[in-house]
C-alpha cells in the first residue's frame, strides 16, 4: 500500500511540474525585445504585384567568420560561438550547393555545421538562406528568429538578422512585421 501512495505521488508531481511549462494557447514564445506581449500588431497592408520581395539581400549576407582562438572569458557571453574550421567548410560547401540549386544537400550540410557550432549567428542565418531557398519560409523566419537570439551585441550580425527577417516576412505577405523588423535594422 506504502508503494503505490509513493508511486501515485511521483506520477502526480511529474505532471504538475510539467504542466508549469506549458505556455498558453495560441500565444508566441517570440517577443521581441524592446516590445511586450500588450502590443497589438499592426494590421497588415494590401501589397501590390510591383511589389516583388526579395529575400536575403545580398549586400547584407552575413560573412562567416574564421574561428578564433581558445582564451580563458568569463562565463557570460555577448555574442554566440565562433566557427570551427570543420563548421566554415561545411558553410562554404553548403553557399556551393545553394549555387547550383541543390537546396536539401545545402540544408544538410548546414545542420552538420549546426551541431558543431549551435550557437553561432551565421549557421542559422545560412540555414535560414536555404530554407528560402527549397521554399520553406516558416522554418527560414524560425531560423532567422534564433540567429538573432544568438548575435549578441554584433551589430553587423544583428542588421544583417533583421532585413533577412525583414525579406522573409515580406514574402510571407506580413508586411507589418517585415516593416518593423526594417525599422530595427535602421536603428543599428
Amino acid at each position: 500500500m506504502n508503494t503505490r501512495f509513493l508511486i501515485y505521488s511521483a506520477t502526480a508531481a511529474a505532471f504538475l511540474g510539467l504542466a508549469g511549462c506549458a505556455s498558453a494557447p495560441g500565444e508566441s514564445i517570440y517577443v521581441p525585445v524592446g516590445s511586450s506581449k500588450a502590443e497589438a500588431p499592426e494590421p497588415p497592408r494590401a501589397s501590390s504585384k510591383e511589389d516583388k520581395p526579395r529575400v536575403w539581400r545580398k549586400s547584407e549576407q552575413p560573412e562567416v567568420s574564421e574561428p578564433a582562438p581558445r582564451s580563458s572569458s568569463p562565463s557570460y557571453r555577448d555574442a554566440g560561438d565562433s566557427l570551427s574550421p570543420a563548421a566554415v567548410s561545411l558553410i562554404q560547401e553548403a553557399d556551393t550547393l545553394l549555387a547550383q540549386g541543390d537546396a536539401p544537400a545545402a540544408i544538410a550540410r548546414l545542420e552538420r555545421a549546426q551541431r558543431i557550432a549551435p550557437r553561432s549567428a551565421e549557421v542559422y542565418f545560412k540555414l535560414s538562406e536555404a530554407y528560402v531557398a527549397s521554399n520553406q519560409l516558416g522554418t527560414a523566419e524560425q531560423f532567422t528568429l534564433k540567429g538573432l537570439s544568438l548575435a549578441g551585441s554584433n551589430a553587423r550580425l544583428q542588421r544583417s538578422g533583421w532585413l533577412l527577417l525583414a525579406d522573409i516576412r515580406r514574402a510571407r505577405g506580413n508586411v507589418a512585421g517585415a516593416d518593423q523588423a526594417e525599422a530595427r535594422a535602421s536603428r543599428l
